[in-house]
């Protein structure tokens, strides 16, 4: 039996690999460490079908170093002890650190990714992850702090098309059967970014035809095959990040309807209920903010229940979360001002903290200024009192703005009432 289209593809270097440029193109992050051969431990964060599990493989190869790769969902502890046996040995025969990878890390156990800690801190193997969840919430921190964390990308429409006449031009099965892709848009968009499935989709549609002669793949076609066999395209249960998006995208429209019908897809599914109710937290603090800040507090209490009375009675507190989050009002003021304050930080780096905004815990910090002039505003009527609190360069900045929704509108006339049209 031949392999996967998607396999037979899978690319052996990095001038193969395509996307992902912000971390392997010329001068990138990744280009510079595989380029020095010096490679550090890190996570690769991303959605199915982007390349972790192939930018991986290459990175090994590149360095011909000893690869040893474990799946977080059939390796327990034992496995990972027993690789981390075999990588000290080899470390005998080879002068950088033998590589780990991980796929799916984020499914590891507490006391199995506890097991990596010395091995990662001693550079007995330079670990790789990679993940398809947020690291914050599934790595423990001792070892989110030993490892650097990447973020990859969907596909972009233009890394999807050279993908597809890479597949045509080089697959040999491909060429002999004599394949012609007239049109793109249905796979590209059922394809969603990923690579892999893209690629699956081509497959299924080719091997669908019964011709003797040319096959020619256009839109039509593929909404045909893909209605006829519905999860062919999905074999590593990748469905559910369409339909999480569909549900978060809802709750964001303020449609309860459509919230609570692509919640019941999930939870008919089989979805994780702490997948669901995660996201849920995500979605109050990110979508509905301070139009109604008791959105995240229910979306917090929703998570606890959840685990406190478990499944499928779990259902209930979800499906309450959801209807209050898409009823209520919404504001991504908060998601925005962090993003703007991100990105000051990262164009102006490491601005000093003003002398006044300083502890001064020693006679020579007071001496030289530290916490001098700084004013405590509960001595201060209204316990307030204006004093500059961003870094000088910057003092003009403003991150937080507020949007037209009661809630914010009252915040932001207490504001005006502290500070004039100093923060406005």
């Amino acid at each position: 039996m031949s392999k996967p289209l998607a396999e037979r593809l899978r690319p052996q270097t990095l001038n193969e690999y395509i996307g992902q440029q912000h971390l392997i193109g010329e001068g990138a992050v990744l280009r510079r460490m595989i380029d020095s051969g010096r490679i550090s431990s890190f996570i690769l964060w991303g959605p199915p079908g982007v390349g972790k599990t192939t930018l991986a493989q290459i990175i090994a190869n590149k360095l011909e170093t000893p690869f040893y790769t474990l799946s977080a969902v059939t390796s327990g502890v034992k496995d990972v002890r027993e690789v981390i046996e075999r990588a000290k040995n080899a470390r005998f025969f080879s002068q950088a650190s033998p590589i780990l990878f991980i796929d799916e890390i984020h499914r590891f156990s507490k006391s199995q990714q506890d097991s990596l800690l010395g091995a990662v801190e001693t550079g007995v193997v330079t670990l790789i992850g990679a993940t398809t969840e947020n690291p914050s919430f599934e790595v423990i921190r001792p070892l989110l702090s030993r490892c650097q964390v990447y973020v990859l990308k969907s596909l972009e429409k233009d890394d999807l098309l050279k993908l597809l006449a890479n597949a045509l031009d080089k697959d040999a099965m491909l060429r002999k059967k004599n394949v012609v892709v007239k049109e793109t848009d249905a796979m590209l968009r059922y394809s969603g970014g990923d690579a892999r499935k893209l690629l699956n989709i081509l497959e299924l549609v080719v091997e669908a035809e019964d011709v003797s002669g040319e096959i020619v793949i256009t839109d039509e076609k593929v909404r045909q095959r893909l209605q006829q066999n519905p999860l062919a395209y999905d074999k590593d249960g990748e469905l559910h990040y369409d339909i999480v998006s569909a549900f978060i995208k809802s709750i964001r429209g303020s449609d309860p309807d459509a919230a609570l019908y692509w919640l019941a897809r999930m939870v008919e599914g089989g979805e994780d209920p702490t997948f669901i109710a995660r996201r849920l937290v995500i979605s109050a603090a990110e979508d509905i903010g301070l139009a109604n800040p008791n959105a995240l507090l229910l979306a917090n209490a929703a998570f606890d229940a959840v685990a406190k009375i478990g499944w499928p009675e779990g259902r209930i507190p979800l499906a309450e979360a959801t209807v209050y989050l898409a009823t209520s009002p919404k504001s991504n003021s908060a998601y925005m001002g962090i993003g703007s304050a991100l990105r000051e930080v990262q164009a102006s780096g490491n601005l000093p903290v003003p002398l006044h905004l300083r502890n001064a815990p020693t006679k020579l910090m007071e001496q030289l200024g530290y916490a001098s002039g700084y004013k405590y505003a509960h001595d201060y009527k209204d316990n307030f009192v204006k004093q500059q609190f961003l870094p000088e360069s910057i003092d003009e900045k403003r991150f937080w703005i507020a949007q037209n929704n009661p809630s914010e509108q009252k915040i932001a006339e207490r504001m005006k009432q502290l500070w004039g049209d100093d923060k406005l």
